[in-house]
C-alpha cells in the first residue's frame, strides 16, 4: 500500500511511474505425488495468496526492446498446504519475469516464471516439534520455483483481471535429507492495478545488429549433497562444464557440451559400505559425465539458462538417464572483442523431472 500511495503522490511525474503496478491473486490447488517415495498424506485442498509488484519495461535499456518490453516483478506468496501438522505453511519471496505469449488489444495470454527463496514452518525433525513423517521437506529454507499462466483482460489503463493455472515447487536441493520436495498445481483468480498507467511510452531506437558469434565457454561450480541418512552430513560435489555457444536473433545463446561432476557423498557411501564395488574403484564409481544442450535467454547482464543433459557415465547411485538445469548467469564482463569476452557468476538447480538433485554455484568464462 505504501508503494501505491507513493506512486499516487508522484503521478504528476508521468513516465517514471507509468508501467508500475501491483497484482494480487488467490489460488487453490492440490499437492502432487511426483515420486513413489512420497508417502505423505495428500491434503484435500491447498490454498494461498500471491502479491506481485511489477514494472513494465519501456526501452530504457536496449535489451528491453530486443525482448519485446518484458514485465519484471518481485512476488510474495503465502501457501497453506492444508495439513499444517506435517507440511506447515510456506512464505516465499521471488523475482520473476512475465513473457507475453499472445497479445491483443483487450485480451492477453502470458507466462510468468520466477524463482527465489521460501521459508517453511514445518520440516523433518526428531526434536520438538516431532515430525519424522515429513520426508518431503528437509529444512526450513528452500528454493521456491513458480510458473503461472494467465488469461488476462485489460479493463482500462488502470485495471486488469486475470485467471489461470499455476505450479509451484519447493525443495532444499538435497542440502538436507530427506528432501523429496513439494509440488503444488492449481488455478487462480486475480486483479492488477496500475496507479498511473498500464502503458508507459516506449523508447524506440535503432538497435545494433549483434553477429551470431561462436564462443568456447567453461564453468566451475560447487554444490552440497546430503547423505541418505535423515539429518546426515552434507558433502561437496565438484562440477565442471565445457561447451560451445552460438548467439542467435540478437537475444539468445544456444549451447552444447560436456558436464562432469564428482560426488564425494557417493564416495563416502561406497567406502562405508564395502562390497558394493571392487576395492579401489570407489572414485571411478563416484563421478558422472554427460552431454548437454540448452538455450540462454539474454536480459542485459543477466542470462536465464535452460539446459537438458543425457548421462554417458553414471555414478553408483543413479537418479535417471536424463537431467535438467534451470539457472542464471550474472555477467561481470560482457564484450564483443578481446581474449576474454565473458566472465560471469552462475547458479543452477539440477533436477530429474520434478525431483531436485542439487543446487550449484560458481563462475564461468567465454573466449
Amino acid at each position: 500500500m505504501l508503494m501505491v500511495m507513493c506512486i499516487h503522490a508522484n503521478a504528476q511525474d508521468g513516465q517514471q511511474w507509468a508501467g508500475l503496478g501491483i497484482e494480487a491473486n488467490v489460488f487453490t490447488g492440490k499437492v502432487i505425488k511426483h515420486t513413489a517415495k512420497f508417502h505423505l498424506p495428500v491434503p484435500d485442498l491447498s490454498t494461498g495468496a500471491d502479491v506481485n509488484f511489477q514494472w513494465k519495461t519501456y526501452g530504457r535499456k536496449e535489451w528491453h526492446q530486443r525482448r519485446r518490453f518484458p514485465i519484471l516483478g518481485l512476488g510474495f506468496t503465502y501457501t497453506n498446504y492444508g495439513l499444517d501438522s506435517i507440511y506447515g505453511r510456506c512464505f516465499s519471496l521471488y523475482p520473476n519475469i512475465v513473457i507475453p505469449l499472445i497479445s491483443g488489444r483487450h485480451v492477453e495470454w502470458t507466462l510468468r516464471i520466477g524463482d527465489g527463496i521460501g521459508y517453511v514452518t514445518r520440516d523433518y525433525s526428531r526434536l520438538h516439534p516431532f515430525d519424522t513423517m515429513n520426508n518431503a521437506i528437509g529444512s526450513k529454507i528452500n528454493d521456491y520455483g513458480s510458473f503461472i499462466m494467465d488469461l488476462r483482460y485489460h479493463v482500462n489503463m488502470h485495471w486488469d483481471v486475470q485467471a489461470g493455472l499455476n505450479f509451484t515447487h519447493i525443495s532444499d536441493a538435497s542440502y538436507h535429507q530427506p528432501n523429496l520436495g513439494v509440488n503444488l498445481a492449481g488455478y487462480h483468480l486475480g486483479v492488477k492495478y496500475f496507479p498511473v498507467s498500464a502503458n508507459p511510452k516506449r523508447i524506440a531506437r535503432e538497435l545494433k545488429h549483434l553477429p551470431n558469434r561462436w564462443l568456447v565457454e567453461g564453468r566451475l561450480t560447487i554444490a552440497y549433497d546430503a547423505s541418505n541418512a535423515p539429518l546426515g552430513p552434507a558433502y561437496p560435489v565438484y562440477l565442471a562444464s565445457l561447451y560451445t555457444s552460438r548467439r542467435w536473433i540478437n537475444k539468445n545463446k544456444f549451447f552444447g557440451g560436456i558436464d562432469y561432476s564428482y560426488h564425494t557423498n557417493i564416495y563416502a557411501y561406497l567406502r562405508n559400505n564395502m562390497g558394493f564395488v571392487p576395492a579401489g574403484t570407489e572414485a571411478t564409481q563416484s563421478y558422472k559425465s554427460a552431454v548437454f544442450a540448452g538455450n540462454e535467454f539474454l536480459l542485459g547482464r543477466v542470462g536465464v539458462v535452460l539446459q537438458v543433459g543425457a548421462y554417458i557415465h553414471q555414478a553408483f547411485l543413479t537418479q535417471g538417464k536424463l537431467y535438467e538445469k534451470l539457472g542464471a548467469n550474472l555477467y561481470l564482463v560482457k564484450r564483443e572483442k578481446g581474449p576474454v569476452k565473458e566472465l560471469f557468476l552462475c547458479g543452477f538447480l539440477k533436477t530429474h523431472l520434478s525431483v531436485a538433485e542439487l543446487a550449484e554455484f560458481g563462475v564461468g568464462m567465454g573466449f
